[in-house]
């Protein structure tokens, strides 16, 4: 009976600013009177939330819940994400709290906007609907994040994770391995096998496409924290040995400041724990022993009146010994008699001579630290400069450690050390991942070949200088792969453009 009414309130939007005030407060409040004029009250509300008034704008967006009923909430749910791409920070704020009021009203309605977006939107909508799930959906009651919704969000973001940057990737990840139905093992299986599609390790390795391997690594970074003893990393592991050591050294990044070298067998010592029954264990140890060899120089040849013969002392790589030397040391486990039957006399003895020689510098260096660090406490072990001794220590500890385990006849692999970058934790909570802090240190001697990086604790022996270039790599802020070069790290196919109001 008050249709007539209504119609004019609805006329209200092309009118004056007063008008639209008016309007932007009526239109929503008697919306649930007029349902044959539902289309039009929402269309006049979308106008005002496009209005050239800042306040009319806000207005009309703060209103917009009051229209998501029914039938209606999934078209307001598409209205609000597309809104997500305003810069104004009221305004976008407005529309974060609304598209929360209204997932307390419907969820999946709700999800369903948003994933339509995030499928079909323009980029700034897409990039800023993900971050919203990412940021938002953690804090959402239980009552509202049902099962039934969260397999909701699995099914929808399979379908976004078909063709995704690195860091919509890592976004979606920390989506997944925040809801609780993927917190079983099964769960976790499951994200396992959807990081290990992502990373195509079925794919020839290309050591040299930057994009192959900074695929490579963002997906192992995301599949690490997922690992236990029940959920197992065969599987990378497996592609790590056969594909990626044997092309250790020809492998790029564009990643500026990063030891492409170390970050891979940081990735490789922290699944080795991890790993299951292997298909083609022997080789793979064999692999993996033969890059190990590379970084356990034999002792210089000695003239005949005891001096060195002219030749340079061997560099000795610390950090990336403790990684190789861990990861053989796991692995080692399901193959004990791998040194004792599986290599010849000749190959053992040449193995017991450099890990003597190696074990003899780590000695000294052990005792050059500890004399460092004597005595030092609470704040004096907090500088720059002391820190880098203490990572230090922790690495050439681990390196003594398994040494040791390996002198024993037979071979022994028994002991347990905490990798030096993760913290020491209790046994049962040894597969969290540690922090994104990484350390290393360099060897005694002389730098390594290739400029040292940034955000690495390097570590020089005690008469020289100390790196002052400390820091964290955020893995997070690794920038996406838009390359176009294989599935679902490339750009993005050709979505529709433009408001689909």
């Amino acid at each position: 009976q008050h249709k007539d009414a209504y119609q004019v309130i609805l006329d209200g939007v092309k009118g004056g600013a007063k008008e639209k005030r008016l309007a932007a407060q009526f239109i929503p409040k008697f919306f649930k009177h007029f349902p044959e004029l539902a289309d039009s009250a929402i269309n006049a509300q979308l106008d005002l939330c496009e209005d050239e008034d800042v306040s009319i704008r806000r207005q009309a967006i703060k209103e917009l819940p009051q229209f998501a009923t029914g039938d209606n909430l999934p078209r307001v749910a598409d209205i609000l994400t597309q809104l997500l791409q305003s810069d104004d920070s009221a305004e976008f704020n407005l529309v974060n709290n609304a598209l929360l009021s209204i997932f307390k009203m419907d969820a999946k309605g709700t999800l369903g906007g948003l994933f339509s977006q995030i499928l079909q939107g323009e980029d700034i909508v897409r990039e800023r609907a993900i971050k919203f799930l990412s940021t938002k959906l953690k804090t959402l009651p239980e009552e509202v994040m049902t099962k039934e919704v969260e397999e909701f969000i699995l099914t929808e973001s399979k379908k976004v994770l078909e063709d995704v940057t690195g860091e919509e990737f890592v976004l979606f990840m920390k989506i997944l391995s925040g809801l609780k139905s993927l917190q079983t093992v099964s769960g976790r299986q499951q994200l396992v096998e959807l990081v290990a599609e992502q990373a195509d390790l079925e794919q020839t390795f290309n050591p040299s496409d930057t994009d192959c391997v900074d695929r490579l690594l963002q997906c192992t970074r995301q599949a690490v924290p997922l690992f236990s003893k029940n959920v197992h990393s065969t599987k990378f592991v497996t592609y790590f040995c056969e594909h990626v050591l044997p092309n250790l050294s020809s492998l790029t990044t564009l990643v500026e400041g990063l030891d492409i070298q170390l970050e891979v067998l940081k990735l490789l010592a922290e699944m080795s724990s991890f790993c299951g029954d292997m298909e083609k264990l022997e080789s793979n140890l064999k692999k993996l022993f033969d890059k190990l060899l590379e970084y356990m120089p034999l002792p210089p040849e000695e003239a005949e009146n005891g001096e060195n013969a002219g030749n340079e002392e061997p560099k000795l790589q610390f950090s990336y010994v403790e990684c190789l030397l861990y990861s053989f040391h796991q692995l080692g486990r399901k193959l004990p008699d791998f040194l004792t039957a599986k290599l010849n006399a000749e190959k053992l003895k040449d193995f017991k001579i450099r890990l003597q020689y190696f074990a003899r510098g780590l000695q000294v260096y052990i005792r050059q630290l500890r004399l460092a660090l004597q005595g030092k406490t609470g704040e004096a072990l907090k500088t720059e400069e002391n820190k880098i001794k203490v990572v230090a220590l922790k690495i050439t500890n681990n390196i003594n450690v398994l040494i040791k385990d390996l002198f024993h006849i037979p071979p022994s692999y028994k002991s347990t050390v905490t990798l030096s970058w993760k913290p020491v934790q209790k046994a049962d909570a040894s597969q969290k991942r540690a922090s994104e802090d990484t350390t290393s240190s360099s060897p005694p001697k002389k730098a390594s070949p290739g400029p040292k990086r940034d955000a690495r604790q390097i570590y020089n022996p005690p008469s020289g200088k100390y790196s002052s270039n400390l820091g964290s790599f955020s893995y997070e802020q690794r920038g996406g792969f838009r390359g176009g070069r294989g599935r679902g790290w490339g750009g993005r196919g050709n979505r529709s453009r433009g408001r689909i109001y």
